[in-house]
């Protein structure tokens, strides 16, 4: 299936009727990534999105500063920023939880990026807005790592010009290492 609407309207149905009873174990290889990052860019699940909150923890009990992404449109690019995990977060464009607009801006080590669909060699399907393709263009050094229901994976995805691979994606089932 090339047509990316059609494949998004698909995959988020098999996302939706998926059973989210399993949480995403957080494997050593991510914990080893820990090290030496500051800021790790989380996010707040929406609908059927697989929680990172296992990862988030691990993070914050490591050292690691919290941000999350504030979208203000779909054509503005996001911007990640500091979170506590105490502080009041709103709701934003596409029933995001996010910080108030004044918090302050964060620089990720690490970006956790919920996906759509993904392949094994590290191709993403986001929402389509391209807010996380510009993100890791932004933050290129940066540790880009999808957390995803296994059922999510497709056999393959054909990159546009602009989309960036993951370093790994992690489900319930695998850490995938593209």
């Amino acid at each position: 299936m090339t047509d990316k609407r059609a494949l998004r309207a698909r995959m988020r149905a098999v996302r939706d009727g998926h059973d989210r009873v399993r949480a995403l174990p957080v494997p050593a290889a991510f914990l080893a990534m820990l090290q030496g990052a500051r800021t790790i860019a989380s996010y707040m699940p929406v609908g059927a999105e697989a929680d990172p909150a296992p990862f988030t923890d691990a993070a914050r009990k490591a050292g690691l500063a919290v941000a999350l992404p504030h979208v203000i449109d779909r054509a503005t690019p996001l911007r990640f920023l500091n979170w506590d995990g105490i502080a009041p977060l709103v709701t934003g464009p596409f029933g995001l939880r996010q910080p108030l607009p004044a918090a302050p801006p964060a620089t990720p080590d690490i970006i956790l990026t919920p996906l759509v669909a993904f392949d094994a060699r590290g191709n993403r399907l986001g929402q389509g807005a391209g807010h996380y393709d510009r993100a890791f263009a932004e933050f290129p050094d940066a540790r880009r790592i999808g957390i995803a229901w296994s059922v999510q994976q497709v056999d393959a995805l054909a990159p546009d010009a602009w989309d960036i691979p993951l370093h790994a994606i992690a489900t319930e089932l695998d850490w995938i290492v593209p």
